[in-house]
């Protein structure tokens, strides 16, 4: 009789272990340490480098940062969020209005403008400032072109300010929008708009009153982000003369060894982001509208117009044109000798030793292999903690919840400069979190930055297809004997590869383009591949920078194209 009930009672205690509220418990306690570690320990260690200074606790920074009479601080605050306003603005009107007209309406171009729509996403914000500064810069190609055609003393345009930071941004991140929004009016039904038509509504009101409500949860997904990264931008406001970003002033006080006012400076932007997040997050919560019919979604409408045919053939060609001009531009300044181009439209002469000097001069390839070994490094822990934190908040039943949701994303409120402010504040001196070791100065810091930063992409794509998966499979799968370990390896893992795939290339690609939070933390021999750009490009060795930025962008397009060959639309979900 022993020997028939030993078998069955190895397999009860090893349900009974998963199946016991303990064992949540030792699935979610790694995550909210890892987020203790390094995201919370980070932001308290910069605060009290704010408030304690020689020894002593004093408000003094934060009194000099909202000072009246030196208002340099406060101007940066304002024009830092101002300009991220107008970016996300301008980005959702570009981006939403070309996955409507690209979603709903069938015309010569189409096709190709689907994809060239998102080639934006290939230039990484320095590869981007750095293309339009060479096409509409003071001293850029069309600038200089139109002087010469019409004989003119000055330039006649050029961008500068304020609004060619917000011109920058447009073009470089309302693929955010348009992505997003490209999924939401593919999942829309038409019956809805149908019932609002047939109820006297016009065209603008159907838009406004049914159309943007059902858009909202990707509408703030997009703002979120585009935000943020504008609030983080730094090398637009540099080129184009912006001298007081918050971005810029924290940058100045750790070169000019104020450390604790770029502390100060640095929790001051954390507190904006995070309000904006918890704004946001309030929007979406209060405006969010579910669909709940089950109508078949929409279908494009063909022009069949002649001369609205005409006309989409023209705006087609001139898009695609704008949308090509970045790439083209850093491809033939690659070919460019460094050092003749001066007054002229165009470069003088040209050559290929940029790029031989790429894979044979070993100074040369060092930052490519830096930044393809960092974001690796990165994307393995954001990829191990993502899924681990997507499958608890999805699947898991346990206390803090809510908490954990909260930690995992601060990070995408918090700018790369902020981040790595909060890593330089926390490990400049051996802690428990880095094994008794220094970590500012060595190999690790980096990874460990670009893990903070871009954890929520993996975290939100793999929550947004758990959420889709019906959970009673995983059920039977474990009904049917399987233990937890194996029904998530053969069943929940399968199921969910489309979206881990997306949010893991996609975080790939920001590593690798990730600059605002290396500028502050790498080292001679750690120099990725964006540093090494900026680098080359204030050494004025422009074709040089344009190789290491047109070969940055084949690696981008690489990736993104392996993304959307295997996940389809699920890519969108990372953001």
């Amino acid at each position: 009789m022993r020997a028939e009930l030993q078998p069955g009672s190895a397999p009860a205690r090893r349900m009974s272990f998963t199946s016991s509220p303990a064992f949540v418990y030792v699935l979610v306690s790694p995550l909210f340490l890892i987020l203790l570690a390094y995201v919370i320990y980070p932001l308290w260690e910069t605060f009290v480098a704010s408030v304690h200074i020689d020894g002593e606790t004093t408000w003094k920074n934060y009194v000099r940062f909202f000072s009246l009479e030196h208002t340099a601080n406060l101007e940066a605050l304002w024009t830092s969020i101002y300009i991220s306003v107008l970016s996300v603005i301008s980005c959702g009107i570009v981006g939403v209005t070309m996955a409507f007209l690209l979603e709903r309406y069938e015309f010569p171009g189409r096709k190709i403008l689907s994809v060239l729509a998102l080639v934006p996403m290939a230039l990484p914000p320095l590869i981007g400032v750095l293309s339009f500064t060479f096409l509409y810069g003071e001293s850029g190609i069309f600038p200089r072109a139109f002087k010469e055609l019409f004989g003119l003393a000055q330039v006649p345009f050029s961008l500068k300010g304020i609004w060619g930071v917000v011109v920058v941004h447009t073009f470089t991140m309302y693929t955010y929008f348009f992505m997003t929004a490209s999924a939401a009016i593919k999942g829309l039904d038409p019956s809805l708009e149908e019932a609002a038509a047939s109820l006297g509504a016009g065209r603008f009101t159907v838009w406004r009153r049914v159309i943007l409500p059902m858009l909202t949860p990707a509408l703030v997904a997009s703002s979120l982000l585009v935000f943020m990264i504008s609030m983080a931008s730094y090398t637009a406001p540099l080129i184009f003369g912006i001298d007081r970003t918050m971005t810029m002033q924290i940058y100045l006080s750790r070169t000019n060894g104020d450390l604790d006012m770029a502390a100060a400076q640095s929790t001051i932007l954390s507190i904006v982001s995070v309000a904006f997040l918890l704004l946001m997050r309030w929007y979406q919560g209060a405006r969010n509208y579910q669909n709940q019919s089950k109508g078949v979604s929409v279908h494009r409408t063909e022009i069949k117009s002649k001369t609205g045919r005409y006309i989409s053939i023209v705006l087609a060609f001139i898009g695609i044109v704008i949308l090509m001009l970045p790439i083209l531009v850093l491809v033939l300044i690659s070919f460019s000798v460094d050092g003749t181009w001066t007054v002229q439209i165009l470069p003088p002469k040209y050559t290929v030793d940029h790029y031989l000097d790429l894979f044979t001069d070993k100074k040369t390839w060092r930052p490519i292999m830096n930044s393809l070994e960092l974001s690796a490094i990165a994307t393995i822990g954001i990829v191990l903690f993502g899924v681990a934190a997507a499958y608890a908040m999805v699947r898991l039943r346990f206390r803090g919840k809510t908490l954990l949701d909260v930690l995992i994303m601060l990070p995408w409120a918090l700018p790369g400069t902020v981040v790595a402010v909060n890593l330089i504040a926390a490990f400049s001196e051996p802690t428990v979190f880095s094994f008794n070791q220094v970590l500012i100065g060595t190999f690790w810091i980096i990874p460990l930055a670009y893990f903070v930063r871009h954890l929520p992409l993996v975290f939100r794509s793999t929550s947004a297809t758990l959420m889709q998966m019906d959970p009673s499979v995983e059920e039977a799968a474990r009904n049917l004997g399987a233990t937890w370990w194996y029904s998530f390896r053969r069943v929940v893992f399968p199921m969910a590869f489309g979206g881990i795939l997306a949010g893991t290339l996609l975080a790939f690609v920001q590593c690798i383009g990730e600059f605002v939070a290396s500028i502050l933390i790498f080292t001679p021999r750690t120099t990725p591949l964006s540093v090494a750009i900026f680098q080359k490009m204030y050494s004025f060795e422009f074709g040089t920078a344009c190789a290491y930025g047109v070969l940055q962008i084949v690696v981008i397009i690489i990736v993104l194209f392996v993304s959307r060959k295997l996940t389809g639309d699920k890519a969108g979900t990372a953001v």
